[in-house]
């Protein structure tokens, strides 16, 4: 296997599982110690420094792989932003009144109901990375793709699946009854019900990423490719 992809691999093994162990069973001891605020700090540089490495590792494999969609012409594209318009909204909302944020106020916001992107799913911020996830493979499923937004995605989803467990113990009938209102998966025939500000706010989140992939990767996304 290339030297290049192995350093992927293991850049993406360490991203997905430094989160998970510091999200779970690290915690308690590195709280007490840090406490919550401190915590957070070497929670959130973590999380970056295994970031970054995951991409540079990811650069550095370079490019390859066919794509999937030969002969389609620009449908693929026009399916990928899409997706990414998608993911933009979720993400978007993801932050108004939102119960699995670490939030003194998160039993009060459950109490209210769905609400927003929440009558999408539950996990609104998680599925905004996998949908972002899915829209790359399918445009290029190269083997750092699959790695690289694999984790991504991995992270999202089965963080999102923890997260319920975690928050049932700490909530209880509180987050019980959140579930039974909200779903997992989306529903994505409920876009409509997200609500202005998340569409506003999904929209320029989708403007201003696809035309930052320009200059990131010399390569237009989103509306781009047509203007």
């Amino acid at each position: 296997m290339d030297q290049a992809l192995v350093s992927l691999l293991a850049a993406a093994v360490a991203f997905v599982g430094l989160h998970f162990a510091l999200s779970h069973p690290l915690r308690p001891s590195l709280v007490s110690r840090l406490g919550e605020g401190g915590f957070r700090l070497v929670y959130s540089l973590v999380a970056l420094a295994s970031f970054v490495w995951m991409v540079q590792a990811f650069r550095a494999v370079g490019p390859g792989g066919a794509s999937l969609w030969n002969g389609m012409g620009e449908l693929p594209w026009l399916l990928a932003s899409l997706l990414t318009l998608v993911a933009s909204v979720l993400l978007a909302g993801s932050f108004r009144a939102n119960p699995a944020l670490p939030d003194p106020r998160a039993r009060a916001h459950a109490a209210k109901g769905p609400h927003g992107v929440f009558h999408v799913t539950r996990h609104p911020m998680m599925w905004s990375f996998a949908i972002w996830a899915l829209s790359h493979i399918l445009l290029s499923p190269a083997a750092r793709q699959f790695v690289l937004a694999g984790a991504i995605a991995l992270l999202a989803l089965l963080g999102a699946y923890m997260q319920d467990r975690k928050k049932e113990s700490l909530m209880g009938e509180a987050w019980a009854e959140w579930e039974s209102q909200t779903a997992y998966w989306p529903r994505l025939t409920r876009l409509h019900r997200a609500g202005g500000l998340a569409w506003a706010g999904g929209i320029a989140i989708w403007l201003a990423a696809s035309y930052a992939h320009i200059h990131a990767n010399a390569i237009p996304a989103g509306i781009w490719p047509w203007l």
